[in-house]
């Protein structure tokens, strides 16, 4: 249960319009209560009628091969990615899950659906709309709850059943369905708590059936549950669109898994209202949450790639099914695609600013977290030479979604054309701002991402972190210093508070405090305003400066001021921040470097730093004070997280100085060449 300041801060964060539309959801609630308890909501034969389920066949196939073909192709481009998809698929076929923390974890037998199998806490099989789904006691932390339930793991077996042709994993898909639908009655549940997550799961039902539907698994009874469930899937998502201060990814996700299922199961009632009305969420949508230099509103990388899934997934189903989207989704498209490979020109891993929960929508094979499989369905999509150059490998992925034909397609785009130089880019829109330096294909290369943007999104700015002119570093093809990651939302509130602290980040905090205050979990109060005063690009890296207006509100206004300056020809970054105030204040800059980065003390301002390909020196201004910290618990400091419920201990170089009046403070990051 949420606090009544919480409430009473939230409300304040909703317009009129959406205050009325929440009262309208609770009458709705209260009307489905009774329905549910009393059995009145759409029967087998309200979904598909008499005749319909016994005739049902897809408007097209996902599948372009039959599972002989599949298989032949397989062997014949001699495809490694085969015989490690069919150990993950046996695996699954024991119930043993992989997701977050949890690794080849059993799940029961069968799979218990509504459990946080990570604390060991068994969800409520309460009406959903009475589950506080925040209440980590009550039901568990409803990530660990809802992840398996989204069925990615069906879309594994169904390809598995494809490359092999063994029934045993088609048999397991109707296994784990007729489980789940067994212990997951309609409105029942943590599992009918979230329209998004019921979208997330018939977009991997609609995979995971037609990857087995050679099998003969769906017909009789087991088709006519389905499809009841897939229409009271869809009755629920379709009346409680997110909207206002709540209309971001959700949203998205809502109307793909939408637009998806009523695109497949086309012979259901009501299905060609509910398409055209997911179709114009997703034209509008695309637009509203995407700046026009291709970063996504949210301010969240992860997000992107999860909204992006959902956008390209829904844009090849439209062109299958007959109904192609207008051509400025597909320029929207293209240039998110352009945006996300141009942050990973400086290698290493992406820098997933901004949270962090480890979302995606299907699993073809590839990691959510790798931006290639993204960028070479752009490729194929767009014919686009600058796309393969980042992404020249034709992935599983790829092949699920193109097929043999598209491998053919892919081998002819040509890349000889792309520029090998990678050069400072400004997305100003969104306050990104990239110094890099060097060539593409060689380990001299070297990228700093700076954040001179607006806090996050809409209303609350759900995903936002207090980073305001925060910057990473990437050299010798891997990350220096980096931005923290996530970790948690519900179970660990302290350190979701750190990870998204101005602390955690490469900037600097004054006084104790966040630049943009924190309200709850998922809600900020008085937000730091960024703005780019200079951008000053050259051939090799060039110079920004910023300015972020976040402690303004202290009794003693402060303004901060920060400049970079990469040297590409002489391997140096200089920072410059500059405080303007009249009276006393603590300052902390911290230095966030990568988990496999060893620190070294010089003297008393200078550290030497190694990675695993090269390393440097860090030279900090001789008036701070400086401290080391590393996986400190109490308080939180020197964390990096890579995934949901992953954390590791990393390196901070923590200076401090405190101040009477203006001052500017310099530091410089010396890079050494790569080794050879």
């Amino acid at each position: 249960m949420q606090s009544f300041s919480w409430y009473f801060q939230r409300l304040k964060t909703m317009s009129p319009r959406e205050v009325f539309w929440r009262l309208g959801n609770k009458c709705t609630d209260l009307k489905d209560a009774y329905a549910i308890r009393h059995g009145k909501f759409p029967t087998v034969q309200d979904a598909i009628g008499s005749e319909n389920g016994q005739s049902f066949t897809p408007q097209f196939r996902l599948s372009l091969h039959s599972p002989d073909e599949d298989r032949h192709n397989c062997s014949q481009f001699n495809w490694s990615w085969a015989e490690h998809l069919l150990t993950k698929a046996n695996l699954i076929l024991e119930n043993k899950l992989t997701y977050f923390h949890l690794q080849e974890h059993d799940h029961g037998d069968p799979i218990q659906w509504n459990r946080d199998h990570g604390s060991d806490i068994a969800a409520p099989l309460d009406l959903s709309m009475k589950i506080d789904y925040r209440d980590v006691q009550e039901a568990g932390d409803c990530k660990l709850v809802w992840e398996p339930n989204r069925h990615q793991h069906l879309v594994v077996l169904g390809r598995a059943y494809r490359v092999s042709g063994q029934r045993k994993y088609a048999e397991a898909v109707q296994e784990h369905f007729e489980s789940w639908l067994d212990q997951c009655p309609y409105g029942y549940g943590m599992n009918w708590r979230s329209p998004m997550e019921l979208s997330i799961r018939l977009v991997n039902w609609v995979w995971a059936l037609d990857l087995t539907l050679e099998s003969g698994i769906f017909n009789g009874e087991f088709r006519d549950r389905i499809l009841h469930s897939v229409y009271l899937h869809l009755h629920d998502v379709t009346r409680k669109y997110s909207k206002g201060s709540s209309a971001n990814n959700h949203l998205i996700g809502e109307a793909a898994g939408v637009f998806i299922a009523t695109s497949y199961f086309s012979q259901l009632k009501n299905v060609k209202e509910w398409q055209k009305q997911s179709y114009e969420i997703l034209c509008r949508e695309i637009e509203l949450q995407t700046f026009a230099d291709g970063c996504n509103k949210e301010l969240a990388l992860e997000y992107q790639f999860f909204v992006l899934q959902f956008f390209l997934i829904c844009g090849i189903v439209g062109k299958w099914c007959g109904k192609d989207f207008p051509q400025r989704y597909w320029d929207n498209l293209e240039k998110q695609l352009l945006f996300i490979g141009r942050l990973q020109e400086g290698g290493g891993s992406p820098i997933f600013y901004g949270d962090a929960d480890d979302g995606y929508v299907l699993n073809l094979g590839d990691s959510h977290t790798d931006p290639r499989p993204l960028l070479g369905i752009g490729a194929l999509l767009f014919h686009n030479s600058q796309l393969k150059a980042w992404a020249p490998e034709y992935s599983e992925t790829l092949y699920w979604l193109f097929g043999a034909s598209g491998y053919e397609r892919f081998k002819a785009i040509d890349t000889f054309s792309v520029n090998k130089r990678i050069f400072s880019h400004q997305f100003p829109d969104s306050g990104f701002y990239m110094l890099q330096s060097g060539n593409r294909d060689c380990d001299d290369h070297i990228s700093v991402l700076f954040d001179c943007g607006p806090l996050g999104f809409g209303a609350i700015a759900a995903h936002g972190h207090a980073d305001a002119l925060s910057f990473t570093l990437k050299a010798f093809n891997e990350d220096i210093l980096v931005d923290p990651g996530t970790y948690d939302y519900f179970t660990y509130p302290e350190l979701r508070r750190y990870f998204k602290s101005t602390i955690a980040h490469n900037t600097i905090e004054v006084d104790g405090v966040d630049q943009s205050v924190v309200l709850g979990l998922f809600l900020w109060g008085k937000r730091a305003e960024s703005e780019c005063l200079s951008w000053q690009p050259e051939q090799n890296g060039g110079l920004v400066k910023g300015q972020q207006n976040g402690y303004m509100r202290l009794k003693d206004p402060v303004l901060h001021y920060r400049t970079l300056h990469l040297d590409g020809d002489n391997r140096i970054l200089r920072i410059t921040d500059e405080i303007i105030c009249k009276s006393k204040h603590t300052l902390r800059l911290p230095f966030h470097f990568a988990p496999n980065c060893i620190l070294e003390q010089i003297d008393s301002t200078r550290y030497h730093f190694s990675g695993l390909n090269g390393s440097g020196s860090i030279c900090l201004d001789p008036r701070v004070s400086i401290e080391i910290y590393k996986g400190n618990l109490n308080p939180p400091l020197g964390w990096c997280s890579n995934g949901y419920h992953r954390k590791q201990p990393s390196p901070t170089l923590l200076a401090r100085v405190e101040i009477n009046g203006n001052i500017k403070l310099s530091t410089s990051i010396i890079l050494n060449d790569p080794l050879s």
